[in-house]
C-alpha cells in the first residue's frame, strides 16, 4: 500500500469543503507511524522497491528539517521583538492601548506573553504591534 502524499493532498483538499488541508497538520510522530503502519500493511507479494522507501525516508528528513528550521525563525522573531522593546525603554511612544484608545508615554518596561510583546507605562499596555509613533 503506497501512498503518494501529493495525491492524497490534492485529494483531501479536493473532498474537504472547507478548504482546511489535513495534512498540514500532520506531525513527524504521526507520518512515522503512518509510514510504520504501511510498511507492515504492504502487499507481500508486491512490496515497496527500494527507491520509494528511500523517497519516503527523504520527505522524513524534509519534514524535520523544515520544522527545526520554522523553531529556528520564531526564536530569531522573539529575540528581535525584545531587542526592538527593550530599546523603546526611556523612550516616548504613542500608540493604541488594549482598549484602542490613542495613548502616549515613556516607555517603562516590556514584556511578553503568547500573544505577542507589550510596553509599559503610566499602568498603560501598549501591544508593539499598536505603537504608532516613537517622539
Amino acid at each position: 500500500m503506497i501512498v503518494n502524499s501529493a495525491a492524497a493532498t490534492r485529494q483531501a483538499t479536493n473532498q474537504n469543503p472547507t478548504g482546511h488541508d489535513a495534512f498540514r497538520d500532520l506531525d513527524l510522530n504521526s507520518f512515522l507511524s503512518m509510514m510504520i503502519a504501511e510498511l507492515q500493511n504492504q502487499d507481500p507479494l508486491n512490496p515497496m522497491d527500494n527507491a520509494q522507501l528511500l523517497q519516503q525516508v527523504s520527505q522524513i528528513r524534509e519534514i524535520e528539517s523544515n520544522l527545526r528550521l520554522v523553531s529556528t525563525l520564531e526564536s530569531l522573531v522573539r529575540a528581535e521583538s525584545l531587542a526592538s522593546g527593550t530599546n523603546l525603554i526611556g523612550r516616548t511612544v504613542k500608540g493604541l492601548d488594549t482598549n484602542g484608545k490613542e495613548v502616549v508615554g515613556v516607555v517603562e518596561k516590556v514584556s511578553a506573553d503568547e500573544k505577542g510583546f507589550y510596553v509599559h507605562f503610566d499602568n498603560t499596555t501598549v501591544s508593539m504591534r499598536n505603537i504608532k509613533e516613537v517622539i
